[in-house]
């Protein structure tokens, strides 16, 4: 890895372990071929995840993002990226999260996938999707950005772990052949409010398409998703600023509610 790198990534570490967040990251990248620059911002993201793994936490699965068009557009590419999820991002639906521990985080539903059998295969088809996932849960992603304000384009949330912060599951898992995944509807509640609404379809189209861009990635990367992974496969609707202390709702077809419940300071 690269000097220069090595000091992006310290760069994000330290913006995370003192709650500031820093400058964005792609003026230090600029310089190398689009792809090149890519492959620098997954490595500066795999440096800092080796990094906690080393300290003691576990992949436990992984995120898809920039699953939008319109999102893709706005950063000025054509697919998705990825990011590690780790066993202390995973919080239970409606377990407390403290938002002043994140930074500047924002919410949006999903549908998480969790595998009951590897993926191993170079290239995937729907139906190798489909029998390897064992079961669905409705979920809520909880985002948060090392870089200040939000002013990312794609190299900048690749090497922050796509933008990764938490992750919350709902409790009660769905078998996939009782759901519609590319028509079901979301809404996401906060007061009493709708503050997102979406579809399966807004997640490339199926939630499926984007597990199936994820897996064949991940084999090709040399690192296979395995059973018992759970993946995040996409918002159905706009992100949320998180305001304090508040409760998000989702409700997606299918799945019974799923909540993110946020304090203001530390929680029990």
């Amino acid at each position: 890895m690269r000097t220069d790198d090595l000091a992006i990534a310290e760069r994000l570490w330290e913006a995370q372990r003192t709650r500031h967040a820093c400058a964005p990251l792609r003026d230090l990248l600029a310089g190398d071929a689009d792809d090149v620059q890519a492959a620098r911002a997954y490595a500066i993201q795999q440096h800092n995840i080796q990094r906690q793994l080393d300290a003691g936490r576990r992949v436990v699965g992984r995120k898809i993002g920039l699953t939008s068009p319109v999102v893709q557009k706005q950063l000025g590419v054509d697919r998705p990226d990825f990011g590690t999820l780790l066993d202390d991002m995973a919080v239970i639906d409606g377990q407390l999260i403290d938002a002043s521990a994140l930074l500047q985080p924002k919410v949006e539903a999903e549908i998480a996938l969790v595998l009951g059998r590897d993926l191993t295969h170079e290239r995937h088809t729907v139906a190798d999707l489909i029998a390897a996932i064992d079961h669905a849960v409705a979920a809520i992603e909880v985002v948060a950005s090392r870089i200040e304000g939000w002013n990312i384009r794609f190299v900048d949330t690749v090497a922050d772990n796509a933008s990764s912060g938490l992750f919350v599951l709902g409790t009660t898992p769905v078998p996939l052949s009782r759901l519609d995944l590319a028509g079901a509807r979301m809404h996401m509640t906060c007061a009493g409010a709708i503050v997102s609404e979406g579809v399966g379809a807004a997640c490339l189209g199926n939630p499926l398409n984007a597990a199936r861009w994820l897996a064949d990635t991940m084999v090709r990367i040399g690192t296979p998703l395995r059973a018992g992974d759970v993946l995040m496969t996409g918002a159905l609707g706009p992100m949320v600023a998180v305001q304090g202390a508040q409760t998000y709702t989702a409700t997606i077809d299918g799945f019974p509610p799923v909540r993110a419940v946020f304090t203001s300071g530390e929680g029990p």
